[in-house]
């Protein structure tokens, strides 16, 4: 007799209000494999996941589980049936602490109750040992950065010991360290016989680790294979579409490998001191792109929020633009009001603007609402937003058409200078290639080009678009030399600020 799949999705269909985010997608995942699930932003995958792990009701498709037919409710309702789920967006309550979170996420397990928090703390501590995953229980989630919040969602799927794990997009917050220990977590899991499906959108990573893939485009299955039956041209393919196929790993755009550029005037600039937190000086000029460079966790989210305007550490004296915009790490936490529309997101920023207030003698100034939803009409075009209209809440659009979403916002105000920290994180290839474009049009667009600083895990990133290059340790800040700019001498800066030998 045939051993039935861990898991099988057949035919399921999702709207929300007109707009089709699955119609008619498939996706089976057997015991002791890791299954990749790829597809453009927007194609569905989040919401499939979300289905499978109980978060949405499907309008129609079925759902077995080890051969037998069920449906979800709840996401308690999956977690019973042993399935455990890392979200795109953290499911996290930021004022609670790692441990309470981590009760939270047990109770709503399979149990219906928690542990006694004693036993509870050994149990995670047990955990985290085991898989590598360490995180202070007893911080505060809203004090931990992005790479610490997505260990403590590892960490709450594993804590119910699943036999079915899915994790969407589970690497696009970790630093390239970070992703081999979870890799390497992953395969000790597939070895115990765990089903796995894994949302991934860099194909070296999804093609290094899994068995199985499975392509969805336009809410549809396109494709499913063995690892063996595909390469990264064929995948994109598959996720596009046929035509002309460029190799995934190398987006096709001018590089500058360090060239100098015409130098314009210093639109930003920043000193600080060893006790500031942030030590050494940095300065950008119109119509350059400085990269900075470093391993998650080494003060790049205090370097951005002091050249955004958003905090001045002690001691750190900067000098700011008048027109700055910025691309915040997590979107959903500091780059958008989910619950809003696109036009009033788009608001939030342009409010201030003369060009879109009313100027009437005597009477107070409004905002323009009508010009307001042109220009988002017009941005969400050139951005390639897509979504169910300039009315739907934010929160309705998929990770990567937020980001979107916010790129096209932040650029429209960066006359000056553009802030971008990981601004390409959990962005598909096509997407990916869109913003390196559009950073490398806006700096070099016009006479005075605003100037970009370009904060990123991603060394790729970094070398592929900056003039200058800066790596950051432990919050200080050193310039990597024209002559050696190699990934193993920037590497080696990254990991320890010593050049490698």
């Amino acid at each position: 007799m045939t051993t039935p799949p861990a898991a099988r999705l057949g035919n399921i269909t999702k709207s929300f209000g007109r707009f089709p985010a699955l119609s008619g997608a498939s996706l089976e995942v057997r015991s002791g494999e890791i299954h990749g699930l790829l597809g453009e932003n927007g194609a569905g995958k989040s919401t499939l996941l979300s289905i499978f792990g109980g978060r949405l009701r499907p309008d129609a498709g079925s759902l077995e589980i080890r051969g037998t037919r069920t449906e979800f409710g709840t996401p308690g309702d999956a977690a019973a049936q042993g399935i455990g789920m890392v979200h795109q967006h953290f499911a996290l309550v930021p004022a609670f602490t790692v441990l309470e979170n981590l009760a939270l996420g047990y109770r709503s397990s399979r149990s219906r109750w928690t542990l006694p928090i004693p036993d509870l703390r050994d149990r995670a501590a047990r955990l985290q040992a085991e898989t590598g995953l360490r995180v202070p229980l007893e911080a505060s989630v809203e004090r931990l950065g992005v790479g610490d919040r997505q260990r403590v969602e590892i960490l709450k799927a594993l804590l119910i010991d699943p036999s079915i794990i899915l994790l969407d997009e589970p690497t696009a917050v970790l630093a390239p360290s970070e992703v081999d220990t979870l890799f390497g977590l992953l395969d000790r899991l597939r070895a115990q016989g765990r089903a796995i499906v894994l949302v991934a959108h860099k194909l070296d990573e999804i093609l290094g680790v899994v068995d199985r893939v499975t392509v969805l485009r336009r809410g549809r299955t396109v494709l499913t294979a063995g690892r063996d039956e595909v390469d990264g041209p064929a995948l994109v393919r598959a996720m596009v579409g046929e035509g002309p196929v460029a190799d995934p790993a190398v987006p096709d755009i001018p590089r500058p490998r360090g060239g100098r550029v015409p130098p314009g005037e210093v639109v930003v600039s920043l000193e600080g001191a060893p006790t500031s937190g942030l030590n050494g000086p940095l300065e950008i000029r119109r119509g350059e792109i400085v990269g900075i460079a470093g391993i998650e966790g080494n003060g790049q989210g205090s370097l951005a929020m002091a050249l955004a305007g958003r905090s001045r550490p002690p001691g750190t004296r900067v000098r700011l633009p008048a027109h700055l915009g910025f691309i915040p790490q997590d979107r959903t936490r500091s780059g958008l009001a989910g619950s809003m529309s696109l036009v009033e997101n788009l608001a939030l920023a342009l409010h201030r603007d003369p060009a879109y207030r009313t100027s009437r003698p005597g009477l107070p100034s409004l905002l323009r609402w009508s010009a307001l939803r042109e220009r988002a009409g017009e941005l969400m075009e050139r951005y390639g937003v897509s979504g169910p209209g300039l009315d739907a809440p934010v929160a309705a659009l998929s990770g990567g058409n937020q980001q979107r979403v916010v790129v096209a916002r932040e650029m429209a105000l960066a006359r000056d200078v553009l802030v971008a920290e990981n601004p390409t994180r959990g962005l598909d290839v096509a997407s990916t290639t869109f913003v390196h474009q559009q950073i490398q049009s806006l700096s070099s667009t016009g006479d005075r080009p605003p100037g970009v600083v370009l904060i990123s895990t991603d060394l790729d990133e970094i070398m592929a678009l900056a003039h200058r290059i800066f790596t950051i340790v432990r919050g200080s800040l050193r310039e990597v030399p024209r002559d050696a700019r190699s990934r193993e001498e920037i590497g080696g800066l990254m990991l320890s600020g010593v050049e490698a030998v």
